[in-house]
């Protein structure tokens, strides 16, 4: 995964210009987990099935190896089209002049509901087994995939496994050049390094010169990056922790969530287009990118020893579980994902 920046919390490379533009207002908002919420919105979110770390942590070791070389980007394509196939998914191989991008769907109930799409890379940098970047992103795919493949739900629900991420969003790019598929799609969910976490003071780093005190210095957040122009995408995860006593006993404890809202499509932040939600935002369609916050906790980036024993398994889970909520709770609802002008 490539670097993320964030305004208060998180994910940014040192030197950031984003940083210096003192009038900016802060921008990025820690979700409070006691926010009240109806019995209907909470009964809602309660009906989200329930993640399994056994089946998420077994993708990470099946996917245990380099994915740089064209033939190790065969072989992973291989065993993702093959578990979807297993779910009863039709996946596409949608080649490109430098990869191959894997796409599936499920139409929804409602035609007039544009899609919602989750998505992650699949390729590694050299000399890297990718655990966390970004087996982590995939494993949560295709967990929304078992969840969710056979539930009926208002809005279609899209996969996309994209390549040549590492090089440059190639395969995000070549995904939304074909822009006759992204008229119906309401908004894009990426996942990119979801699986580190740390819980020691101090090894969650920050780039100077923040404008704000950062709310921890340790690594236990779920970072959410979206654009301000679709506001009620991002949104949709403030209330994906929100469950009842009940449910929060069928599952480990959730991280805590910070929501990042990028004005003016990142121009003034260049560091937030990093990632493959970045060619969404260009062709005008919402995406967030949740991640945890890359090498400014990990000291595992893009190194060999991103592999799966560093995988912290309940924070994973939960933030697997945060995914699986509001991408359910998105597909039940219809209503437009584009921020809306005040009355």
């Amino acid at each position: 995964m490539l670097l993320v920046l964030m305004a208060i919390a998180v994910v940014g490379s040192r030197g950031s210009t984003f940083f210096q533009q003192r009038s900016l207002p802060a921008i990025v908002e820690i979700i409070p987990v006691k926010t009240p919420q109806s019995q209907a919105e909470l009964k809602k979110v309660d009906s989200a099935p329930q993640v399994s770390a056994d089946k998420l942590l077994n993708h990470i070791q099946k996917l245990n190896f380099q994915r740089y070389t064209t033939k190790e980007r065969s072989l992973t394509r291989t065993y993702i089209t093959t578990e979807l196939r297993k779910l009863g998914w039709k996946p596409k191989l949608e080649k490109f002049s430098e990869g191959v991008n894997i796409f599936a769907e499920r139409p929804g109930t409602n035609k007039a509901a544009k899609a919602i799409l989750v998505g992650a890379h699949y390729d590694t940098v050299a000399l890297s087994p990718g655990a966390d970047d970004n087996a982590s992103g995939v494993a949560v795919v295709l967990e929304v995939t078992r969840l969710l493949g056979s539930r009926p739900t208002s809005r279609t629900l899209q996969l996309a496994f994209f390549d040549k991420e590492e090089a440059g969003l190639l395969g995000s790019r070549a995904f939304v050049s074909k822009t006759a598929r992204l008229q119906n799609l309401g908004g894009a969910i990426v996942m990119d390094m979801v699986g580190y976490a740390c819980y020691t003071s101090g090894c969650q780093k920050y780039p100077t010169g923040l404008p704000v005190t950062p709310p921890s210095d340790k690594g236990d957040f779920l970072a959410v990056v979206g654009d301000t122009e679709h506001l009620p995408l991002l949104n949709a995860f403030q209330n994906s922790q929100m469950l009842p006593s009940t449910a929060q006993n069928k599952q480990e404890s959730m991280p805590a969530i910070l929501t990042v809202p990028i004005p003016f499509k990142g121009l003034l932040t260049p560091d937030t287009l990093r990632s493959d939600h970045a060619p969404f935002w260009y062709q005008g369609v919402g995406a967030v990118l949740v991640t945890d916050t890359a090498n400014l906790r990990t000291p595992h980036y893009h190194k060999p020893s991103d592999v799966p024993a560093t995988i912290e398994r309940s924070f994973f889970t939960g933030a697997a579980q945060i995914i699986v909520n509001t991408t359910t709770a998105l597909l039940e609802k219809s209503e437009v994902l584009e921020t809306q002008p005040p009355s």
